[in-house]
């Protein structure tokens, strides 16, 4: 990320420097023709170094002007830790997911960290009973066609609804863990309900999986024959016959 602070100073300082640079330069520019023309008089070359000592001293001028104008805009405030971290992690994960594994190596590096996250809750268990299952479903995503299409779309709502649910029994856990109090028992009975809630959530998922490969291998299994074993059954019979005719060849070849 570029910090738009050190962008507006890095700009002040070039500006500077420029204006410093024509200045010089109209400087020994203007001392040549002041020596030359009194010496050896207005001549062609004379008039080329008046030109450009007047050329640029109207440059450096302008190169003052801008310096002093942009000098005098607010300079904006630096930019936190934070944010910058966050807008250079977005680049790096919109820059890694353009590669043609990037998403996936994206998407299993947050399962990882989400996993890491749950580990010594006791939501940790129905967490890797979901994962598994999304991860099942994600294999048979594109074998899933015409009737099933829907039940993808479906699928996937569910998905993030039971994860932001995992998500909220696990901070309830971990605040009943920290609190002790009067507010236990409450957070106890809400981590109870949550966790039936997810659980029940989880189950549906997991059935909703085993329905879809149901479906996948229903779908495999439907009557006639596969094209690719039609495919491999013409070609070998194509084969046999050049090698019959190539045998009846050599037979008839005169020795």
């Amino acid at each position: 990320m570029v910090d738009p602070r050190a962008k507006h100073l890095k700009r002040v300082r070039r500006l500077r420097r420029s204006a410093r640079g024509w200045s010089v330069r109209a400087g020994l520019l203007f001392g040549a023709t002041a020596v030359l023309v009194p010496y050896q008089g207005l001549g062609l070359a004379d008039a080329i170094w008046a030109a450009a000592a007047g050329g640029s001293l109207a440059i450096a001028g302008w190169r003052w002007v801008d310096f002093r104008g942009f000098a005098q805009l607010p300079v904006p405030p630096p930019v936190s830790p934070e944010i910058a971290a966050a807008e250079t992690r977005a680049k790096m994960i919109d820059v890694v997911s353009r590669l043609p594994i990037g998403h996936t190596v994206i998407t299993e590096l947050r399962r990882q960290r989400t996993q890491h996250r749950m580990r010594g809750l006791s939501v940790s268990v129905l967490w890797r009973r979901l994962d598994r299952a999304a991860v099942t479903l994600a294999g048979l995503r594109d074998r899933l066609t015409g009737p099933a299409v829907s039940a993808v779309a479906d699928a996937a709502e569910a998905e993030r609804a039971l994860r932001d649910l995992a998500d909220r029994v696990a901070s309830v856990e971990r605040a009943t863990r920290t609190v002790a109090g009067r507010g236990t028992p409450a957070l106890a009975e809400a981590h109870t309900a949550l966790s039936t809630q997810l659980s029940e959530g989880v189950s549906a998922y997991e059935h909703l999986v085993m329905a879809s490969a149901a479906y996948v291998a229903e779908d495999v299994r439907l009557p006639g024959t596969s094209p690719a074993v039609s495919g491999l059954s013409e070609a070998a019979e194509m084969l046999r016959c050049v090698a019959e005719s190539m045998s009846e060849l050599r037979k008839t070849a005169p020795s």
